[in-house]
């Protein structure tokens, strides 16, 4: 359905006039005034309009190239960047997106951005970055009934930085412009061949972000120190720890680092107690006696990661083929120390009652054993000790 300009619109092109330059992406035209105050620009070089219905698309071919008689716009049919080349760059992308929440008796995509109103906006921002030039710069609009604070961490997810260009009251609404470009932080990450990056989790003092990387379009991971935290130099800590880890085959692969972030292969697996509900029991006990293998070396190199007698979170079982692998993860608390203790506390969830319950009936650990011999390996870290230990999660 086509709908003629309306406070918003009219809002969004008086800064359409103002900024945009270079390659003009207009992106959901809609009756395409964005587009052609775009074209009219001596400093625009093109503009492409697109927008998800084709009525719409053929409509703005028909009047809008005759109003402004230009050749420098073209029109597509396209959802958000579902139909743009993964190699086309604009100096500027342009939004007027949908974003009234889903309402059953309208159901109209001109207007609806999904069911709470802002889930349009995000697949956008989701894609923009890979879209949008180094230097480049998008204008979007958006209303209060979209969610301000959830569009503020998209952008913050998307490592993006806005600048609030107006804010108007409207009725019963607010309206938004926003003025975005790539963060330093980003543009870095670019450089670097990672694409696609957006944020994955947030830590107690890290940020986790996946992408992409351009050569073999493997998953690549990214942690960044966090500001909002009263610790410092955290991030930086666990890199240099890692790279040491890395020498002896434990911990995610490190790729590249820099002040306060580092990049690292992307573990694709499942965490440890999905493991244990679904596996068999060769597997298991495969999979046990690697993470004690590692354990030892921790110890060895007088090294204590903290949290393995709750590791839930820090071994992902990934498989190779058919054969699986543990890969220990999150290394923030890592640290030196005379009485490394990675063995003993991991002897303390293997013989845990969370750690009984997801393995029942698969594997009987004679927990007494296994408790008295890991007091015995804590007071003497030795070879003979340790494989005792091993001994006892073998003896199925």
């Amino acid at each position: 359905m086509l709908y003629k300009p309306r406070e918003d619109s009219h809002l969004l092109v008086k800064y359409v006039k103002r900024f945009a330059s270079g390659r003009v992406l207009d992106i959901g035209t809609g009756s395409g005034i964005q587009a052609m105050a775009a074209a009219k620009l001596k400093r625009v070089k093109s503009v492409l309009a697109v927008d998800i219905q084709e009525e719409i698309v053929q409509h703005c071919m028909r009047h809008c190239r005759s109003e402004i008689s230009s050749r420098k716009i073209s029109f597509r049919q396209s959802d958000l960047f579902g139909n743009i080349a993964e190699d086309e760059r604009f100096d500027t992308i342009i939004f007027n997106p949908p974003y009234l929440p889903e309402d059953a008796s309208l159901k109209d995509i001109t207007v609806e951005g999904g069911k709470k109103g802002y889930e349009t906006l995000e697949r956008f921002f989701d894609g923009m970055s890979s879209h949008l030039k180094p230097e480049g710069t998008a204008i979007i609009i958006f209303s209060s009934f979209t969610n301000k604070d959830k569009v503020d961490g998209f952008i913050a997810d998307n490592l993006l930085e806005a600048k609030e260009l107006d804010k108007r009251r409207i009725f019963f609404e607010e309206l938004y412009v926003y003025m975005m470009k790539k963060s330093a932080f980003l543009k870095t990450l670019e450089k670097k061949g990672i694409k696609g990056i957006r944020r994955l989790t947030k830590g107690k003092r890290g940020l986790i972000f996946i992408g992409q990387s351009a050569k073999n379009r493997k998953k690549i991971a990214i942690k960044l120190q966090r500001k909002d935290i009263g610790a410092r130099g955290t991030v930086d800590r666990e890199s240099r720890i890692l790279r040491l880890l890395n020498r002896k085959k434990i911990g995610p692969k490190i790729l590249f680092s820099g002040k306060d972030f580092f990049a690292y292969e992307f573990v694709e697996g499942i965490f440890i107690p999905e493991f244990l509900e679904k596996a068999g029991k060769r597997e298991i006990i495969n999979i046990l006696n690697d993470v004690f293998l590692q354990c030892r070396k921790l110890d060895m190199m007088r090294m204590n990661k903290e949290e393995m007698q709750h590791p839930y979170k820090h071994i992902v079982v990934c498989r190779e083929g058919s054969k699986a692998r543990a890969v220990l993860l999150d290394f923030e608390r890592a640290r030196k120390t005379g009485k490394p203790s990675n063995v003993t506390q991991f002897c303390q969830y293997v013989t845990s009652g969370k750690f009984r319950h997801l393995a029942s009936g698969k594997i009987r650990i004679d927990e007494q054993r296994l408790r008295k011999i890991a007091a015995g390996y804590k007071k003497q870290q030795t070879d003979a000790n340790f494989k005792k230990l091993l001994k006892i999660v073998a003896a199925q």
